[in-house]
């Protein structure tokens, strides 16, 4: 047994021998190895500031590369993208151009557009809106990596990068437009041209390009719809043409005319909607209906609609729905505010649309009414009590002229977005409106895009030319709260 084990010690003690040796030898031909290699040296050119080179620096601590490199920064516009390998350079940061929310004018800026929240007004650049398609309207900053195999470097950099993740496919855009109200004198139009596309030709493009369009449709279909000049409205059926061209998703009805054909011509027309795969909310078949929000939930947003007419319309003279009659959901304070309430309970983004009373003080046949920009009596707190209760926009649907808009709470108010459908040609601002893209990210609001529309006696809404743009948005918004 003494034997044995010795024999077995010996065994153990060349094994742990061989073990070691092998070892030794493992290491020394790997740093041996290691030292034949070749080492690359990093060069980082004065094109690089210092929070980059910091960056940079701090991407490649403890890194050698196996080929010498030299990195540098650019900014470059969409087009370069096109031109260059992929693995030769990073993007650092996209720049969009920017502006104050009050003021078209003010000195534009360059910000990354992760930072894009509704205090700043997101602007065109060379004639592009970089949420339009997530490349062009914007400016690059770029790092570029000289060297045989750029990959590696770029690589390990790339670790430290903020990405831009906003793309169509996670970017929701939601558009909402003023007074639709396809009557009157707009159905001798439609007799001589035949399509009700037609008033759409200058717009459609633009409204159906939404993930989601919007339109406040205050008049029902009827078949047996007449050119009346009265209050007594009523829309031909071949004007649902004009809805369809625009892409419309979404219709709100707490409009005060719905009902103004009779009750079945508003039953059927919501039916219309329905079986087009319209959503429909502020009115309804009966009170129940009508009031009830509408949640949408698109590319991981969630969004409550809420809307309520607040006016001269009431169940009592037939414009509001009852337990068993259509029309406008009239307000209820209590009702309203515990829907917000539950709403963001939930975690939506919540925007409340209301009806509210009209400016009524038109001047004579052709002149400028300026004092309609502004918020009209008690409109403005209203609008702000509609945030005090957690809403996270309002917005006036009921304005036959554009209003002026605000933050409130860092919230935007926009009192009133004027007419984009009718037939109101005896003044300019009636011949107004505003059309808001919203786009949203993850349940946040990234910004509103305020694009001004006007018609004239053809009754087909144009977008304002940049130039008019400017001007009348600056008209607007000098007449703003300012939160206030």
């Amino acid at each position: 047994m003494s034997r044995a084990r010795s024999k077995n010690k010996a065994v153990i003690t060349l094994l742990i021998v061989f073990i070691v040796m092998a070892g030794t030898v493992f290491i020394s031909l790997a740093f041996f190895r290691n030292l034949a290699l070749p080492k690359g040296e990093i060069t980082y050119d004065s094109s690089l500031n210092d929070t980059e080179k910091a960056l940079v620096e701090d991407a490649l601590f403890k890194f050698t590369p196996k080929n010498d490199v030299t990195i540098s920064a650019t900014l470059e516009d969409a087009s370069f993208l096109e031109n260059v390998s992929a693995d030769s350079y990073l993007i650092y940061q996209t720049l969009v151009p920017v502006t104050d929310f009050y003021d078209e004018t003010a000195e534009t800026t360059f910000i990354p557009v992760e930072q894009l929240s509704p205090g700043f007004k997101l602007l065109p650049l060379d004639g592009y809106y970089y949420l339009d398609d997530f490349k062009n309207g914007a400016k690059y900053r770029v790092f570029h990596f000289d060297s045989k195999d750029p990959a590696e470097t770029r690589d390990k950099v790339s670790e430290k990068i903020v990405k831009n993740n906003l793309s169509k496919e996670n970017v929701l855009s939601f558009t909402q437009t003023g007074v639709t109200a396809l009557t009157r004198a707009m159905l001798k139009t439609l007799n001589a041209v035949g399509d009700g596309a037609y008033f759409a030709e200058y717009v459609k493009d633009y409204l159906s390009s939404s993930d989601l369009t919007h339109i406040s449709n205050e008049v029902s279909f009827a078949s047996d719809c007449n050119a009346s000049a009265d209050m007594t409205l009523c829309a031909d059926p071949r004007m649902f043409s004009a809805i369809t061209a625009i892409g419309t998703d979404i219709v709100e009805l707490t409009g005060n005319h719905n009902n103004d054909w009779g009750k079945t011509a508003n039953l059927e027309t919501i039916k219309l909607y329905h079986d087009n795969d319209m959503k429909t909310f502020g009115g309804g078949e009966d009170e129940e209906h009508a009031s009830l929000p509408l949640e949408l939930s698109e590319k991981g947003n969630n969004i409550t609609l809420i809307g309520i007419n607040y006016s001269t319309s009431s169940k009592e003279n037939g414009q509001g729905a009852t337990q068993n009659a259509p029309g406008a959901n009239i307000y209820n304070a209590e009702l309203t505010k515990n829907q917000i309430k539950s709403a963001k309970e939930k975690g939506d983004f919540v925007i409340v649309d209301i009806q509210f009373s009209e400016c009524y003080s038109y001047p004579d046949y052709g002149m400028e009414m300026p004092e309609c920009d502004l918020p009209i009596a008690e409109q403005k707190e209203f609008f702000r009590s509609m945030i005090d209760n957690g809403a996270d926009m309002v917005v006036g649907t009921q304005a036959h002229q554009p209003q002026t808009y605000e933050l409130y709470h860092e919230k935007p108010i926009y009192y009133g977005l004027g007419n984009l459908f009718f037939d109101q040609t005896r003044w300019p601002g009636t011949e107004r409106s505003l059309i808001l893209t919203h786009y949203f990210k993850d349940g946040k609001l990234l910004q509103t895009r305020v694009i001004p529309t006007m018609y004239g006696s053809t009754y087909q809404p144009q977008i304002m030319d940049d130039t008019a743009k400017e001007v009348y948005l600056t008209r607007l918004l000098s007449a703003s709260p300012k939160g206030e």
